[in-house]
């Protein structure tokens, strides 16, 4: 199974909202924005700090592919 963010991506623009504004409001390092871009794992606690910035949950951001990652 793999997870693709871009739906957080799509949401940053309809919000207005920078990849570096993201992580100062999240709290997180630009390296969480690099992962992100490159769909790769983050923990739980780093996806909680995403949604808590941007108010929304999980679902919104985040989409899972049942096919297993090469």
């Amino acid at each position: 199974m793999s997870v693709h963010y871009s739906k957080l991506f799509h949401l940053l623009i309809d919000k207005k909202i920078s990849n570096s504004e993201l992580a100062e409001k999240a709290g997180v390092s630009l390296n969480i924005i690099t992962k992100l871009k490159r769909d790769e794992y983050l923990s739980l606690e780093t996806i909680e700090k995403l949604c808590n910035a941007l108010e929304c949950t999980p679902n919104d951001i985040m989409t899972f592919n049942q096919k297993k990652s090469k």
